[in-house]
């Protein structure tokens, strides 16, 4: 089963340190061996981005910073994992990572099961 793991943050908090920076470095290195993780990486602000929205049967496009964007994805990886359980568990350790090596930082991790191209899809 493979998962996508989403790192939610505040827009406002600030570059990460340079330990979790490492140390996080480290510990995808290891997932990457081990194939565990199969894609990942930071995202760049909602300030250097583009929404495009369907409304009204109109597609509107408008350039970032989003006013009312109050958590912000800044990063994420696909996961390859035997179980819910087990994605939940490697979705914390990102967690403990940034509450180790970033004194006072806030967020959270959203973990979603990603359909395959044989499951249909997701029921609700």
């Amino acid at each position: 089963m493979r998962y996508m793991v989403f790192v939610k943050m505040p827009e406002d908090v600030g570059e990460p340190t340079a330990a979790l920076v490492e140390a996080m470095g480290e510990e995808m290195q290891k997932a990457f061996a081990s194939g565990l993780m199969v894609d990942a990486g930071g995202l760049y602000p909602p300030s250097q981005s583009t929404e495009l929205r369907l409304a009204g049967g109109t597609i509107t496009t408008t350039d970032g910073p989003y006013a009312e964007a109050k958590e912000v994805v800044g990063g994420y990886s696909i996961i390859e994992v035997r179980s819910e359980e087990e994605a939940v568990a490697n979705a914390r350790r990102v967690l403990e990572l940034h509450q180790e090596h970033w004194t006072g930082w806030e967020g959270s991790v959203e973990v979603r099961r990603i359909a395959g191209p044989d499951e249909g899809p997701p029921q609700s």
